[in-house]
């Protein structure tokens, strides 16, 4: 039953809270009432208790209000402004500071921002570039986390996938009791398979204080920029996560609403950035517990979907988390070619359609180097990190790395020029699943494409092209692609056996 108090500070908030503002809109969540002003919104706990978290009184709502806004600044400083207690006023209330012995509840404020731009009601909105960005936004935010614990290891997911499981149970009328059994087992087993290599994650600094909430209702477009907000404050077991669990809810939800090239992008990005924060062996390692992460993931919307009544969509996520635990054999693609004949933009559109969802991860040399050197991926360097010490370097890395990722079960594509024939064969023995592309355009073609490269990760320009031009061969040991073909016929080329 819900205090009169919080009734009456409810109903305060929505006469305008004290000014003569008007509220235009309240929404309502499960555990909170957001009050939508003109220039800025206003959240209040609702006294609920779900097991999970427990809003009951005052004290519980003013802990788990500043929690919030202290774990949102971290990636919205922009959007959260401030926490303000309520304290009464003869017949009303009044705004008082937070820490008021007088306030009798507590409202976080934000500033007011475009609905209809939030991700979930634009996803179009995220494309290959942007999505990129936003994995390595997330990766940034992964690195500079605090470690945690309470939600990590084989123990931190078992609880989120026992809590999916009697969820489902009790809506088994709605999913379908066998369909609930087989997802339920599936997981459990993929579970006890990963368990250690989970708990070796946690011991290795992978768990950390996550968003936690990372789907696509929960990130804001604006400028061209992506703002992640409303993690999760309440429950450390749900944002105390590895890393790639966190990062799974916004691969998993780009993956149901059929933006699978979004989440290959984003996949990648958040690599190649956390690459450069987290030991690389145990990041490829680790990839093997994706497929695991999705469909948890899933499940969670699974039955959040079913409880709000909407059994369609319930049903449709609990497929999804069964589909996301059916692997297959990896494959490797190697992408070769002069600069300019269009390896990067072949090995993006080829990802999204290798292996399973989210697609394979691209292993390319421009980006090894930058981070081999240390720097930023467009970040220009010297001449002498394009030495032919440090090419054996890259591809050193670029096989390593391949190796990794496909004993984790994941597909890969390396995407280098691969002009030395030795790399090309070495290349192909990395998998019993390999093959070879090797892009083949006029030079105009490539001199044209090179000089009107911008915001690229690759340091090429006409002069490295032309040593290339002088030095090429013809390679008959790839197959040969059309580089001058429209990219949906080097897609489909490329992916004839």
């Amino acid at each position: 039953m819900t205090p009169p108090v919080h009734t009456a500070v409810a109903d305060w908030l929505r006469a305008g809270a004290g000014s003569t503002a008007q509220c235009e809109r309240r929404i309502e969540t499960p555990i909170s009432f957001v009050y939508l002003f003109e220039d800025r919104v206003l959240k209040q706990k609702r006294p609920v208790d779900f097991g999970f978290l427990d809003f009951t009184s005052p004290d519980k709502r003013k802990i788990a209000v500043a929690r919030e806004l202290r774990l949102n600044l971290r990636m919205a400083p922009d959007i959260y402004r401030r926490v303000l207690g309520v304290a009464p006023d003869g017949a009303g209330f009044r705004w008082v500071a937070f820490d008021d012995p007088q306030a009798v509840d507590f409202i976080l404020e934000m500033r007011r921002f475009d609905e209809t731009a939030v991700l979930a009601n634009r996803p179009d909105a995220l494309d290959g570039d942007l999505a990129e960005a936003l994995g390595r936004a997330v990766a940034k935010i992964h690195a500079e986390a605090p470690e945690g614990e309470a939600g990590g290891g084989a123990e931190g997911l078992a609880y989120v996938v026992g809590s999916n499981a009697d969820h489902w149970r009790h809506l088994s009328a709605l999913l379908g009791e066998k369909a609930v059994a087989e997802v339920a087992g599936a997981t459990r087993a993929r579970l006890a398979e990963h368990g250690p290599l989970l708990d070796q994650r946690a011991a290795e600094g992978f768990v950390r204080q996550c968003h936690g909430d990372l789907h696509l209702g929960n990130i804001l477009v604006e400028d061209g920029q992506c703002r992640l907000f409303d993690c999760i404050e309440f429950n450390d077991r749900l944002s105390e996560i590895d890393i790639l669990y966190d990062l799974a809810f916004l691969l998993m939800d780009l993956g149901f609403r059929g933006k699978v090239e979004a989440a290959n992008r984003a996949l990648n990005g958040w690599l190649d950035a956390a690459a450069r924060d987290f030991d690389l062996s145990e990041l490829y390692r680790g990839l093997a517990a994706l497929p695991l992460f999705l469909s948890v993931r899933a499940g969670v919307r699974c039955h959040v979907c079913g409880h709000q009544g909407e059994g369609e969509a319930a049903r449709a996520y609990l497929a999804a988390a069964r589909q996301a635990l059916e692997t297959e054999p990896p494959e490797l693609i190697c992408v070769g070619g002069l600069s300019g004949s269009g390896k990067t933009s072949l090995a993006r559109a080829l990802a999204p359609r290798l292996g399973a969802s989210p697609g394979a991860v691209i292993l390319r040399s421009d980006e090894v180097r930058k981070r081999l050197a240390g720097v930023a991926p467009l970040t220009p360097l010297p001449a002498v990190a394009y030495s032919n010490q440090v090419d054996g370097q890259v591809y050193e890395a670029l096989f390593s790395g391949a190796e990794q990722v496909l004993a984790a079960g994941r597909s890969v594509i390396l995407d280098a020029t691969f002009r030395d024939p030795a790399l090309r064969a070495r290349a192909l023995s990395l998998s019993p699943r390999a093959r070879g592309i090797w892009l083949e355009a006029r030079p105009d073609v490539l001199r044209a494409r090179v000089a009107g490269r911008q915001g690229d990760a690759s340091d090429a320009d006409l002069a490295v092209l032309e040593h290339q031009l002088a030095k090429a061969a013809p390679v008959t040991d790839w197959n040969g692609v059309d580089a001058e073909a429209p990219l949906g016929r080097q897609v489909a080329r490329a992916l004839e056996r």
